[in-house]
């Protein structure tokens, strides 16, 4: 399938934040570049709203990650961290994510989802089928469901070009304080 993107398009953009940071940190030690991944998604359309998913911790230590997030044109919705019993950690945002999109389509024309999570392949259908969206995802590759990548509109891998994508990133190995 041939996707079109023209300049017209009113885009929304909806980031799973822990999704790419935990790819990021396991595949490359690296941190992303939300700058990047959120001029991409938005490829020279029109952004009506870009939204990132994110969780904050008793420390505290998020904020200045939240504002620089605010100061490029990023949302953030914010949910604390859950500690349980035992110490098991959850902090889970598909379901909130997914209402999001799904409550905004209707003033959109293509939605990107920032995250390479097999739990939104039925996210992906209901957006395509039921509201006619063009459904766009963005993230690393290696670690998304391949079912993701088959079924969305386009799929732009953050693999293929990781020096663009991650802070801090250098032919292959994270940059060493002081080199270039």
């Amino acid at each position: 399938m041939t996707v079109i993107k023209h300049h017209a398009q009113r885009v929304g953009v909806f980031i799973d934040t822990q999704n790419l940071y935990h790819s990021a940190k396991n595949l490359y030690k690296s941190r992303v570049n939300f700058e990047h991944v959120l001029a991409e998604a938005v490829a020279d359309r029109i952004l009506i709203r870009a939204m990132a998913y994110v969780v904050t911790t008793e420390a505290g230590d998020e904020k200045g990650f939240f504002e620089a997030l605010a100061n490029i044109g990023i949302e953030t919705k914010t949910k604390d961290l859950q500690v349980f019993l035992g110490g098991a950690k959850k902090a889970d945002w598909d379901v909130g994510m997914a209402i999001d999109a799904i409550k905004m389509a209707p003033k959109l024309d293509t939605i990107v989802l920032a995250t390479g999570d097999g739990d939104f392949v039925p996210l992906v259908e209901y957006l395509r089928t039921k509201e006619g969206c063009q459904v766009e995802v963005i993230s690393f590759g290696r670690s998304s469901s391949g079912r993701l990548i088959d079924i969305a509109d386009d799929f732009i891998d953050m693999d293929e070009d990781p020096k663009h994508f991650l802070i801090g990133y250098r032919n292959g190995r994270r940059a060493q304080a002081g080199k270039r």
